[in-house]
């Protein structure tokens, strides 16, 4: 039985090339997401941890916890510290750090690399092991920085130059007096790193005087154990904590593997996509490979062949074809893995130099993969072959589907269907998260259960097409009778095409109706003209408020500045604004009271007021940051957005109790309205700072929308995955479907339907099963994306449904392109066989 097999395997290569074909991507598509997420993992890991060379035990302080009305806030590290840490016995040194964000501009006045990737920081005294100078002198004065050399490679900068630069809004312009070496993982990964002199650092980053951390290097054979217990005993105690070195790596490590678990699960589940509908092709090829040899299966019966014997020489077929599937999908998986990681290098978002990291659990899932997927996909053909009995397996009385059999197929279909529905239905009452489960299960619910109903909706869709291939003569009419000669056939081939469509739908109609609603929320909620913000999202200086006062063409601004305070024993925070002019700037539906904000005189938006049980008029007790109590009076109750809520007061009556004001944002109306000269004039009044974004309305909602673009851009790459697979599965439902009705073929051009009518005939059988799964699809991805809506539009009060009907088109003639460019190669076979051979072919 296994050199049957064997036989059996090399008797149908051409055939088992498209299962291989299937197999194989879905192998790569995983192999591939774990070699790059690994590769990547690894190298940004050893980067870290070589950023803790110098670094054996590091003390940071400890966070005051928040109680009755003393807003929570963390201990000061001082200089006086730093000195304590030095003088223990273990203590090589001790180096006090301080750092935050520092927007570096290059020589053409744009921002270098990420936002969140440009760092700024302290350089210790003379000489920091840290970071090695190359050339140049340590910076003394906030006049003078030095430079990482990666940063300095791509910039041209050098010794002497003066860079543009900004902390928190305003522009700074210091020289360069040094170049430094430096394994810190954000400069390798594109990011810049510039460093200030410690009194410099200290100001721009936070208090005078005051570290973020200090990290204490142990004099040899000291461990770092050893020196953590001397460092626990000299600092004082609840005010610090201290943590090894070695802790520190393992929880970088954790927290880069951590967020790269996101990306590899994302990537992991379109490749379980793919290996899904290549799950319909391996079925449908064994399905019909076995129902082609069903005279050879019982003539094995009849010589003595065990059921379980035929059972296992199906599947020894298939786990030859996965195993040669896996080892071609391994091989291709690296070069995905080398191709992804090069692919960040051309988009700017490089990572650290390391090897291709290829685990063993990687090769172990690669085989797993393709030999289960193949093996589980072609056991239930092999067993239903197995259970004919040899003369009527010679009689061919078995090659209709049983009455019974098919009621019950679709009986459970409209079960499972039923179901899902009912589960979408009901998610989409539910609150947000919580229903995103029970959504996710009704998907697939219902999914499966269109699938097992798919032969039964063949019949009444394909034949809705009845008059358009009435057009093409014979070769229509016979393409439409072709299509649902063998219902079970046509279901799997399109049900292939009709997840990818699925899917692609579904997302696009989410991303439409979201970018609709986020523009429909930027023009209700705002009516200023402009959004001034930092590029990373830190806050502002308030300097930037006062600049904008002043510049020519503005008529009125207000910042948007944070601040925490305590109200009835919660952690609440305010938002500081111009209590003059807020309501020239937004424009808020107001449920209850007037939107007046001003000395004693809050707003806060609905949720917020529901928690507390607030109404207009309500007295509100506030304990600012600062431990001072202030009663203060609720004037109105507005509706609140993703993009504005919470509660507003005068910055005049909060001011006084902030220890660090900074602002979110500034708002800007303008007299001309928004032009790009206006905004131009807005820049330059700020010294055309790389820091800060100045935005209209239609770039506030482009950004946030952007998210949702690219997330669907990808989804459409990594879906592209799924239509290939879906296109080999039409090729190889087409190329037998030719093979078994060679004998037909054959006949046809004998009675005088020429070689363009075969062909005809064969394409638009192809197209009529492409836009038959194509409308299945693209309806289920319709319903999926209006019930996300629904569900969404629970927390976005500004959703609404957008059908983009351009898009829905163009999914409608990808389908019908892949029905056409499937049937070539099947057409043209079928067009050249010899009709005399065809005709005496059993």
């Amino acid at each position: 039985m296994f050199r049957t097999a064997l036989r059996n395997v090399l008797a149908h290569k051409a055939r088992l090339l498209m299962t291989v074909l299937a197999v194989m991507l879905g192998v790569a598509f995983v192999s591939g997401t774990l070699v790059f997420t690994n590769t990547i993992s690894s190298a940004l890991q050893k980067s870290s941890a070589k950023g803790f060379d110098h670094v054996d035990v590091a003390v940071t302080p400890k966070w005051k916890d928040a109680e009755g009305d003393r807003v929570g806030k963390s201990h000061e590290l001082t200089r006086a510290m730093v000195d304590d840490s030095a003088r223990v016995p273990g203590a090589e040194r001790a180096i006090g750090v301080v750092g935050g964000f520092t927007a570096l501009a290059d020589k053409d006045g744009k921002l270098i690399g990420d936002g969140f990737q440009s760092q700024g920081g302290n350089y210790w005294g003379t000489k920091d092991p840290r970071y090695p100078l190359t050339e140049g002198h340590a910076p003394k004065g906030p006049g003078e920085i030095l430079l990482d050399s990666r940063t300095a490679e791509r910039t041209g900068y050098q010794v002497g130059d003066t860079v543009r630069l900004s902390v928190d809004g305003p522009v700074l312009t210091p020289k360069v007096t040094g170049i430094f070496t430096t394994d810190d993982g954000n400069v390798a990964a594109g990011g810049s790193l510039a460093l200030f002199d410690t009194a410099t650092a200290q100001k721009l980053f936070g208090k005078p005087g005051v570290f973020d951390t200090i990290e204490v290097e142990a004099k040899a054979g000291v461990s770092e154990a050893a020196l953590k217990a001397q460092l626990d005993k000299a600092l004082p105690k609840g005010v610090v904590e201290t943590q090894t070195g070695e802790t520190l790596a393992d929880e970088q490590a954790e927290t880069i593997a951590s967020s790269m678990s996101g990306l590899k699960q994302g990537l992991l589940v379109f490749a379980g996509i793919a290996l899904f509908v290549g799950t319909f092709i391996i079925a449908n090829t064994f399905t019909m490979l076995v129902a082609q040899r069903t005279k050879e299966l019982a003539l094995l019966r009849a010589v003595g062949a065990s059921r379980r014997q035929v059972t296992r020489s199906v599947l020894i077929e298939a786990f030859v074809v996965g195993t040669v599937a896996a080892v071609a999908g391994l091989v291709a998986g690296v070069g995905i893995g080398v191709g992804l990681r090069s692919l960040m290098g051309t988009l700017e978002a490089t990572v650290p130099d390391g090897p291709l990291v290829i685990t063993p659990g990687t090769v172990g899932t690669a085989f797993a993969v393709g030999i289960l997927v193949t093996m589980l996909a072609a056991w239930l053909p092999g067993r239903r072959a197995a259970k004919i009995p040899p003369v009527a397996a010679m009689s061919s009385v078995h090659a209709k589907a049983t009455t019974k059999s098919l009621v019950l197929r679709n009986t459970l279909g409209a079960l499972f269907s039923a179901a899902g529905v009912a589960v979408i239905l009901a998610a989409t009452t539910m609150d947000g998260s919580d229903g995103q489960a029970p959504m996710g299960f009704g998907a697939v619910l219902l999914i499966l259960g269109v699938f097992i109903l798919t032969p039964l909706l063949s019949r009444p869709l394909i034949a809705a097409a009845a008059p358009v291939l009435r057009a093409f003569g014979v070769s229509g009419k016979l393409a439409r009778q072709n299509s649902v000669r063998n219902p079970r056939r046509t279901a799997a081939t399109a049900s292939a095409l009709m997840i990818g469509l699925t899917l692609i739908t579904g997302m696009t109609v989410m991303a439409g109706s979201l970018q609709k609603s986020i523009d429909k929320m930027a023009a209700e909620a705002i009516k200023a003209d402009y959004v001034v913000s930092m590029a990373n999202g830190n806050p502002l200086s308030p300097d930037v408020a006062r600049k904008l006062e002043q510049a020519g063409d503005v008529t009125a601004t207000s910042p948007l500045r944070n601040a925490p305070s305590r109200i009835e024993g919660r952690t609440e925070y305010l938002t500081g604004v111009n209590g003059a002019t807020i309501s020239d700037l937004t424009d808020f539906d107001v449920t209850d009271g007037a939107f007046k904000v001003g000395g004693s005189k809050i707003v806060a938006d609905d949720e917020t007021a529901k928690s507390y049980g607030w109404k207009a008029g309500s007295d509100v007790t506030v304990a600012f940051e600062d431990g001072k109590k202030q009663k203060l009076t609720v004037a109105g109750i507005y509706r609140g957005n993703d993009m504005i809520s919470g509660i507003m007061i005068d910055t005049a009556t909060l001011a006084p109790h902030a220890s660090e004001p900074a602002d979110m944002m500034v708002m800007v109306k303008t007299a001309d309205g928004a032009s790009s000269t206006v905004k131009d004039q807005l820049e330059k009044a700020l010294g055309t700072n790389p820091a800060i974004k100045v935005q209209d309305k239609k770039d506030l909602s482009n950004e946030i929308a952007q998210m949702f673009t690219l997330m669907l851009n990808m989804v459409y790459g990594l879906l592209a995955m799924a239509v290939i697979v879906a296109v080999l599965g039409v090729i190889n439902t087409l190329a037998m479907s030719v093979f078994e009705r060679s004998q037909e073929i054959g006949m046809l051009r004998a009675i005088g339907l020429d070689r363009k009518g075969i062909k005809r005939m064969v394409r638009l059988e192809s197209l009529v099963i492409s836009l038959f799964g194509g409308v299945l699809g693209i309806g289920l991805g319709v319903f999926f994306g209006w019930a996300a809506g629904e569900l969404l539009g629970t927390r976005m009060a500004t959703y609404e449904l957008v059908l983009p009907w351009g898009r829905l088109a163009v999914f409608l003639l990808l389908a019908a392109t892949v029905g056409v460019l499937a049937a070539l190669w099947p057409a043209r076979r079928a067009a050249r066989l010899n009709m005399l051979q065809a005709i005496k072919a059993e």
